[in-house]
C-alpha cells in the first residue's frame, strides 16, 4: 500500500507531514499518508508542465495503447482495488468491484477517443478563404475528485486528460487517498511517462486547490464536489481565466407518474437510491409521487428500504448532517431514523413521508440512505416541484406511456434524465448538470472536448 506522493514518476514523502486514513466501518485508523504541501504541489505542476510538450506530441495511437495498457492493469488487479475501496470508503464488496469495473471502462473509451480528435476545413460564406480548425490539449489539468467513487471519479477525469494530451496533477479526496496512490502505480506500469500523472494527497484541499489555482501553469481544472466548494474555486480560476469543469450537487428528483408500473417504480427508486448506500450525486434526494398512487409506492418502498443492511457513512460529519436533515425534515418517519449504537459511522435505511415541500429534506441534498416522500396532485404539480431547486444534475421520471415520459424529460431542469431507469451513469454518455450543478460534460463523446482548445486558421489557395 503506497502512501506517499507520487510525482514525476517517483514516490516521495510529504513537506507537511502524514495524516491518517480512517476505515468508516470501525472508525479506526487504517494506515497515516503523506501530507503534500504548496511546495510539493509546485513540484507536481514543474513536473506536468514539463512533461507537457512531448505527452501532447506524442502520437494519438500511442496515447491510446498507455490508456488501453492502464484499462488493463485496473481489470487485472480489480479484487485488490476493490478491497481498498471497500477499506477506505465503507462501500458493500458487491458496489466496490462494479465501481472498478465502471472506473476502467473509462480508460477504454477514452483509449479509443484518444485517436478521433478531430478537426475541421470550411469555405468561408463569402468565398474569400478556407476556414480550418484544429485541436490542441488545454495544458496542466488540475483534478479536484470525491471521496464517494474514488476509482471512477479519478479516471473519469485522467483518462479524457491523457488522451487529449495533458499531464495532470490529482489531488483525491482526503477521506479516500489510498485508491488514488494505486492508481497512480498503475499508471506507471503502463507506461504513462514521468511527470504526466502526479498525485499529491492532503487533508487541507484548500491550501492545495488555492496554490493551484495561483500557478499560470496550471491551464484546467475539473472539480467533482459541493456547489459551496465549486462557488469558491471558480471565483479563484477566474484571476487567471482558468477552463473549469464542475460536477457540483444535486437535488435529484424521482417522479412517480399516476400511470407508473409502481414494482417497477420501487426497484428504479431503490437503485437510483440506494446505490453506493445513498452517497452519490446522482442518488434520488425526492421522490415526487402522484398521490392516486402514493400510498401502494411508499408501503413497497418502506419494505424494500427495510431489507437493506445498515452499512456506513464516510465520516462522522457525514451521519451528524443526515440526522440534522431528518430531524428537522418536519415529515413523518416511517423507517429509521435514528443511528445505531454500534461501531463506525453508519446511519439506517430512512423513509420520511408527508414531507413538506419548504422541508430541508426537500430543499437539500441528504447524501444518505434517506427517501423522502412528496406527493403531488398532477403531471404539472410534479414537473413544478421536480424543478423547484436551483439544483439540475439528473432526475428520474416512472411512466407506462413513452411519449408522456419524453414530454416530461424536456420539461425537467435537469443535464441527465432516467427515464423509466434508475441508473444513468456510463462513459458512454455525457455527464453533467445545468443550473448551479456544474459547468461542462464528463464522458462521452464531449468529455475529452473539456480537455482541448480550437485553434483556426484563416488561409486561402
Amino acid at each position: 500500500m503506497r502512501t506517499e506522493l507520487f510525482i514525476d514518476g517517483a514516490w516521495v514523502g510529504g513537506s507537511a507531514g502524514t495524516f491518517d486514513v480512517l476505515d468508516p466501518a470501525t472508525g479506526s485508523v487504517i494506515t497515516s499518508v503523506a501530507r503534500a504541501g504548496a511546495d510539493d504541489l509546485s513540484r507536481a505542476i514543474t513536473a506536468a508542465h514539463a512533461a507537457f510538450p512531448g505527452w501532447a506530441a506524442t502520437a494519438p495511437r500511442e496515447r491510446s495503447e498507455v490508456l488501453r495498457r492502464a484499462f488493463e492493469g485496473m481489470i487485472a488487479r480489480r479484487d485488490e482495488i476493490a478491497a481498498l475501496i471497500v477499506r477506505e470508503m465503507g462501500k458493500s464488496l458487491a458496489d466496490a468491484v462494479a465501481e472498478v469495473n465502471y472506473a476502467a471502462e473509462f480508460l477504454r473509451w477514452f483509449a479509443e477517443e484518444a485517436v478521433r480528435i478531430d478537426g475541421e476545413l470550411r469555405t468561408a460564406p463569402s468565398g474569400a478563404n478556407r476556414i480550418l480548425t484544429f485541436r490542441r490539449p488545454v495544458g496542466v489539468a488540475l483534478l479536484l475528485t470525491p471521496w464517494n467513487f474514488p476509482a471512477a471519479m479519478a479516471t473519469r477525469k485522467i483518462g479524457p486528460a491523457l488522451a487529449a494530451g495533458c499531464p495532470v496533477v490529482l489531488k483525491p479526496a482526503e477521506d479516500t487517498p489510498l485508491t488514488a496512490l494505486l492508481l497512480a502505480e498503475i499508471f506507471a506500469d503502463a507506461g504513462v511517462p514521468a511527470g504526466v500523472v502526479n498525485v499529491v494527497t492532503t487533508d487541507r484541499p484548500g491550501e492545495i486547490a488555492s496554490a493551484g489555482l495561483a500557478d499560470p501553469r496550471v491551464r484546467k481544472l475539473s472539480f467533482t464536489g459541493s456547489t459551496r466548494v465549486g462557488r469558491l474555486l471558480l471565483a479563484q480560476a477566474a484571476e487567471h481565466v482558468v477552463n473549469t469543469s464542475m460536477e457540483l450537487g444535486g437535488n435529484a428528483p424521482f417522479v412517480v407518474l399516476a400511470d407508473a408500473d409502481v414494482d417497477a417504480a420501487v426497484q428504479g427508486a431503490m437503485l437510483a437510491k440506494m446505490r453506493n448506500y445513498g452517497q452519490a450525486c446522482t442518488a434520488a434526494n425526492r421522490f415526487v409521487v402522484d398521490e392516486s398512487v402514493a400510498e401502494e409506492f411508499t408501503s413497497k418502498l418502506v419494505s424494500a428500504m427495510a431489507a437493506v443492511p445498515v452499512a456506513p457513512l464516510i465520516n462522522a460529519r457525514a451521519v451528524a448532517g443526515v440526522e440534522a436533515r431528518v430531524s428537522d425534515s418536519g415529515g413523518r418517519v416511517l423507517l429509521g431514523g435514528k443511528r445505531g449504537s454500534g461501531p463506525g459511522f453508519t446511519y439506517p435505511p430512512t423513509v420520511v413521508t408527508d414531507v413538506p415541500r419548504d422541508s430541508v429534506l426537500a430543499r437539500e441534498e441528504i447524501f444518505g440512505p434517506v427517501a423522502s416522500v412528496l406527493t403531488v396532485s398532477s403531471l404539472d404539480d410534479a414537473v413544478s416541484v421536480a424543478n423547484s431547486t436551483e439544483m439540475g444534475l439528473v432526475a428520474y421520471v416512472y411512466t407506462r406511456d413513452l411519449a408522456r415520459g419524453l414530454q416530461v424529460s424536456e420539461r425537467l431542469e435537469a443535464g441527465m434524465v432516467g427515464l423509466n431507469r434508475g441508473l444513468v451513469s456510463d462513459p458512454a454518455a455525457p455527464f453533467g448538470g445545468v443550473k448551479e450543478s456544474g459547468l461542462g460534460r464528463e464522458g462521452g463523446y464531449e468529455g475529452i472536448r473539456e480537455y482541448l482548445e480550437t485553434t483556426y486558421v484563416a488561409t486561402s489557395w
